[in-house]
């Protein structure tokens, strides 16, 4: 079975304007090449709409922080390379891929892997998945550099970055395949039996 390093990844965080369906405010797209986590490239844009309340509330993003920013378009060229070729990761990955499909128009990524799936699958039992609760069980945050705070993307993509390593690494380290990663194989633990195993 192809070990799940083989494929590069984008591990992708878009931050809303409160508005329906969102506008983009802030983006961050990290690389995963190898099973190496890379460094993120992030952009703040200014949105066609306003920045409701309710969103500057949870990502501290307000209309004057986004007043000199492009718009989306002076930096989809920069996005497309980012994302280019790879396969997407995001939490709650339809939000993000939503937004980016908006944006891009004609982009498809070739796969996605929602880490919020597949922390259910592989991590069972946790008390919640959001992201946040993941980041405390699993120690997600630490090292994590000065200025990098929660709910803003640099932030919530390394984040997830982490994330899922830890969860395609698996069971004592053992990296898992691309087969067991989207579950199309039984999940393998010490012992020999096939049934699922917690991660941790």
């Amino acid at each position: 079975m192809t070990d799940w390093t083989t494929l590069a990844y984008a591990v992708a965080d878009v931050e809303g304007n409160g508005q329906h369906p969102p506008d983009l405010v802030e983006l961050a797209v990290l690389p995963i090449t190898d099973g190496t986590i890379g460094e993120a490239l992030s952009w703040l844009v200014k949105p066609p709409r306003p920045i409701k309340y309710m969103a500057t509330t949870v990502h501290g993003i307000s209309g004057k922080d986004v007043a000199g920013s492009p718009p989306f378009a002076g930096i989809e060229r920069d996005v497309r390379q980012a994302l280019m070729s790879r396969v997407l990761v995001a939490h709650n990955a339809h939000v993000d891929a939503g937004v980016l499909k908006r944006e891009l128009g004609q982009w498809e990524p070739p796969e996605v892997f929602d880490t919020l799936k597949l922390a259910k699958r592989l991590l069972p039992g946790q008390p919640s998945y959001k992201l946040g609760a993941l980041v405390k069980e699993l120690s997600l945050d630490k090292d994590i550099p000065a200025g990098l705070t929660p709910h803003r993307a640099a932030y919530d993509v390394l984040v997830t970055a982490r994330l899922f390593v830890r969860l395609a690494t698996g069971h004592g380290g053992r990296p898992l395949s691309l087969e067991e990663l989207r579950g199309q194989a039984p999940d393998r633990k010490p012992g020999g039996t096939n049934e699922a195993a917690p991660l941790f």
